[in-house]
């Protein structure tokens, strides 16, 4: 696949990755990271999966305009997109994965619809496309 970006962005981690600073070079993003208290850590601090989660959720509420627009579907001004990431040991290495919980807030539509916008979606969202094979999606509307 050969992707021509429109836009790039830059961010630098410190420290002890889990357990230090990032910080993105537009500034915008500026902070500590601790792990979280069920991963031994303090939680005094944000965590990568909380960033994840966040441009996850925005991401896929983009996609999921987008497709709807394309379908002369209205979506609701109230439409809330949410992404739960959750990370736990992988047993076929011993490591660390990800799985990913998303659910579309879509009041007013019938669910076939909401449902049909979100599949959609889930094929459109490029967080999706990268994340594909690679981490388990659970994938849901709610009307």
């Amino acid at each position: 696949m050969s992707i021509d970006p429109v836009y790039r962005v830059t961010s630098t981690a410190t420290g002890g990755g889990r357990d230090g600073h990032v910080q993105s070079e537009s500034g915008r993003i500026n902070l500590d990271l601790r792990p979280p208290v069920e991963m031994g850590g303090s939680g005094d601090g944000a965590n990568p999966e909380e960033l994840f989660s966040a441009g996850y959720a925005a991401c896929f509420m983009g996609a999921l305009r987008l497709v709807a627009k394309n379908a002369k579907v209205a979506v609701p001004d109230d439409a809330a997109v949410t992404v739960t990431i959750g990370i736990g040991k992988d047993p076929a290495d011993g490591g660390f994965g990800l799985v990913a919980d998303i659910v579309a807030a879509l009041p007013g539509l019938d669910q076939a619809t909401a449902d049909e916008l979100v599949q959609a979606a889930h094929g459109f969202c490029p967080y999706s496309k990268a994340t594909k094979g690679n981490i388990a999606h659970h994938v849901s509307a709610t009307v």
